[in-house]
């Protein structure tokens, strides 16, 4: 068994994982072994197939098909089989015999058998299993190079009615659908490797026409099906590899592709087919995909594709004019086009861009935070600190935070104007709280402690109101000097714990205690601190995990 334990099982799974998977060991059904691997089925959410591997590794491994284990974590599934495993950890080598020689049997029969007794069980288990008949209907079909027989059959695999209730396939069904239409990659792959590689690029772009107008419709929270657009996307580029289609015909393909719903299923980049393309088929990629953005400057797919293919051919006009010509309002689309500008070393054009950015944006409290950053950067770099002032001043004018106030004030101090431009952000900042706005009010508190002005923050918080976090800072900012002042905060700040439960409530309230406890220190009251901890003690008494708590700070 290769020396397989609960503790390695631990090791391996985690904590959580192998706690559940104690409570699924009567779940497990049908186990199989083999040299060096156990499968069996597991029952969670719905049945899993898992398998096991053994022998000469320091670390178990395996694989589950549920979405834990396809993220390829070790799952509880796999730890109920291995519990399983350690369980019947005696009669193993037995049992390995035995399935080596079910299978021998299994073989000698088979071989046993004539031809028509052979065929009558292969029909008697595709009456039983419609999956076993649709794959062997599909090789038969690639066998006689039927390829209107693999056609159709492929339609049936991608068809979702069968699974759909509603016409919506759910969960517990999307993981039955997939496997089934995987089965139409197969097919298509048998196709290209049987020499019929144009029938087969054909046949892979309907299917993917087919799963990308049922996608929506699939609950395919675990990516199952999105692997299967990818797995035909691969097999589309395989064909086409076999079949060297036009260069022209394929470009037009890909374009069209591109701009599809079915896009984002397939993730197909056109660029991976230039060696297909060739000359002749670039050009026409490129023709068709501007005929494709001039029809609809505004469709993202559109942009996209021109975006990625003028990149690509490092054509930095074309991917300003694809921006230009559908520019955002808060000035996001002026900072990428100053991006590839700059990118191309087109610095003035680029710094030019940004500037218009700015100005036609007709709010600075919506703008891109990001323009304003770079403009500010590109500003301080060339030294002119003074147009990055005026630009923070503006934008703190126009969106008065915290974060706007601490961006004028890193502009300012290179510039050597803070002292001006603090007092005249502070006079907007105590005009908005005057007129009774409790925001602008926090603003004002949160900037003159980010300034360390304690005493101005203090003022500024008993006029216009602060929040809890505000206060519990100014007490702890003022708590060396202004212990009186701090302690009626954390006394008011613990009142309202105290009628809370919880171990976050109790972890808040236990360093309230710890800064209370200081604050009394430093006041030379240590004896009115005792008092209060000890009534706090007896009204919280019940509250067992809160004692444990003050009993291991010493309170």
């Amino acid at each position: 068994m290769g020396g397989l334990t609960e503790a390695k099982l631990k090791a391996v799974a985690g904590e959580r994982s192998f706690a559940r998977g104690r409570a699924y060991v009567d779940e497990v059904s049908r186990v199989e072994f083999g040299d060096g691997w156990v499968r069996a089925s597991v029952r969670g959410t719905e049945r899993y197939e898992v398998e096991l591997l053994l022998g000469g590794r320091r670390r178990p491994a395996g694989t589950c098909d549920c979405p834990y284990g396809q993220e390829g974590n070790f799952c509880k599934h796999l730890v109920a089989l291995g519990l399983t495993v350690i369980a019947q950890e005696a009669d193993l080598p037995r049992l390995r015999n035995a399935a080596r020689d079910r299978a021998r049997g299994l073989d000698a029969w088979l071989m046993g058998l004539s031809r028509e007794d052979l065929l009558a069980l292969v029909r008697e288990e595709m009456d039983e299993d419609g999956n076993l008949r649709r794959r062997l209907e599909l090789r038969a079909a690639s066998a006689r190079g039927d390829v209107a027989g693999i056609r159709s059959r492929v339609r049936e695999l991608l068809d979702i009615g069968p699974f759909a209730q509603y016409g919506y396939v759910e969960y517990a069904d999307a993981g039955a659908y997939a496997d089934q239409a995987g089965q139409a990659v197969t097919a298509i792959r048998s196709l290209t490797a049987s020499g019929q590689a144009t029938d087969a690029t054909v046949l892979a772009r309907e299917a993917i026409g087919l799963l990308g107008s049922v996608v929506e419709r699939v609950d395919d929270s675990d990516g199952r099906l999105g692997q299967v657009g990818t797995d035909l996307a691969d097999a589309h580029h395989e064909a086409c590899r076999a079949a060297r289609p036009d260069p022209e015909e394929l470009a037009q393909w890909l374009v069209a592709h591109a701009l599809d719903e079915a896009a984002d299923l397939t993730d197909v980049d056109p660029l991976d087919y230039e060696d297909l393309l060739g000359e002749r088929g670039m050009a026409a990629l490129r023709r068709y995909a501007v005929d494709a953005w001039q029809a609809n400057r505004t469709g993202w797919a559109e942009k996209h594709l021109m975006q990625r293919l003028a990149k690509s051919g490092r054509d930095t006009d074309t991917v300003i004019a694809v921006h230009a010509a559908d520019l955002a309002p808060n000035g996001h689309t002026h900072l990428l086009i100053a991006r590839e500008l700059d990118t191309a070393g087109r610095t003035a054009e680029a710094l030019e861009w940004a500037e218009r950015g700015i100005r036609e944006t007709e709010d600075l409290a919506g703008v891109d935070t990001a323009l304003v950053d770079h403009l500010a950067d590109r500003y301080a770099r060339t030294d002119r600190l003074a147009d990055a002032v005026t630009l923070r001043r503006e934008h703190f004018t126009a969106r008065r935070t915290l974060l706007t106030y601490q961006q004028l004030r890193a502009a300012a101090v290179a510039a050597d104007c803070w002292s001006t431009e603090r007092e005249k952000a502070l006079e907007l900042l105590r005009a908005d709280a005057e007129r009774t706005d409790a925001y602008g009010g926090r603003v004002l508190v949160d900037v003159l402690l980010d300034d360390k002005d304690v005493d101005a923050a203090w003022q500024a918080a008993r006029e216009h109101g602060a929040h809890d976090g505000q206060w519990l800072a100014l007490a702890d900012q003022s708590r060396p000097t202004r212990p009186a002042d701090s302690l009626a905060v954390y006394h008011r700040l613990a009142a309202r714990l105290t009628r809370e439960t919880g171990m976050h409530a109790y972890e808040q309230l236990v360093s309230l205690l710890l800064s209370i406890r200081d604050s009394h220190h430093r006041l030379g009251t240590p004896g009115d601190f005792a008092a209060y901890v000890t009534d706090l003690r007896a009204a919280q008494k019940r509250k067992r995990n809160l004692m444990r708590l003050l009993d291991e700070h010493g309170l």
